[in-house]
């Protein structure tokens, strides 16, 4: 059997570091990468991982890029503090590192994720995967600000089952990272944005909210669907004031 590392940026992470550990204890490590956390997570991890080191955190690409080569073992699993591996999960990960296919470097995961305490099942996110089953030294993340995913040198496939994923316990932790993220998805977006019009603080924002509700079937989430829509597009319109600000150099 391939030996696995499970690999875990942390950031104040106390409320989850505990049941994101208990749920990769089947790896043959498990490295924790975190950010200078105040509120215990770091102390707490100390205690049930094998290795913990601390990196200042920039966004998260680049602490992730760092933190892959710090690996023991070539196979990688990485995870989110709020991301959980379900028993079917675990025995298909095992399963494959008992005889890996010598083609294949890194494997779609599939998200069940939560909000508020309720599964959204649709709403946008219903399709939802990321790779995260991934051999060491063929895969990185590209860099940029926000929804950075893998560039693999070799093939990827997807495995069956999925993490559960506790996307946002609250409403105010939902708004507070899109606020966070808006300001980094204002420096990748400046090299590709023209002139900021209406467009961009009107219609864009709009289509947002239009596109989770409406066409991705947010209104079959009920509460937590129009919820959804009308953060999704408040994150948009952040997005473009933001960029307005970057632009005047301004906060």
């Amino acid at each position: 059997m391939e030996k696995l590392t499970a690999l875990i940026p942390t950031g104040n992470e106390i409320h989850n570091i505990e049941e994101v550990i208990a749920s990769v204890n089947f790896a043959d490590e498990i490295l924790i990468v975190d950010s200078y956390s105040t509120d215990g997570t770091f102390e707490k991890a100390i205690k049930l991982a094998n290795r913990v080191i601390r990196k200042e955190f920039q966004y998260p690409s680049s602490q992730k890029n760092w933190a892959i080569p710090q690996a023991k073992f070539e196979w990688i699993l990485l995870l989110d503090a709020d991301e959980r591996v379900t028993p079917e999960l675990k025995d298909e990960i095992i399963s494959i590192l008992n005889n890996p296919p010598k083609d294949i470097v890194g494997y779609w995961i599939g998200r069940k994720n939560h909000f508020m305490g309720e599964e959204v099942k649709f709403s946008g996110w219903k399709n939802d995967k990321v790779i995260r089953l991934f051999k060491r030294d063929f895969c990185r993340y590209e860099d940029k600000f926000v929804h950075e995913e893998i560039i693999a040198d070799g093939k990827i496939e997807r495995l069956k089952n999925k993490l559960y994923h506790n996307t946002y316990t609250s409403l105010d932790k939902y708004i507070e990272k899109l606020n966070k993220y808006a300001w980094w998805q204002a420096k990748d977006y400046d090299k590709k944005t023209g002139k900021l019009t209406c467009y961009h603080f009107i219609i864009k924002p709009f289509w947002g909210f239009f596109k989770h509700y409406i066409i991705q079937g947010g209104f079959r989430d009920g509460v937590i669907g129009i919820t959804i829509g009308y953060v999704q597009g408040y994150a948009v319109f952040m997005r473009y004031a933001k960029l307005w600000l970057l632009r005047h150099n301004r906060k």
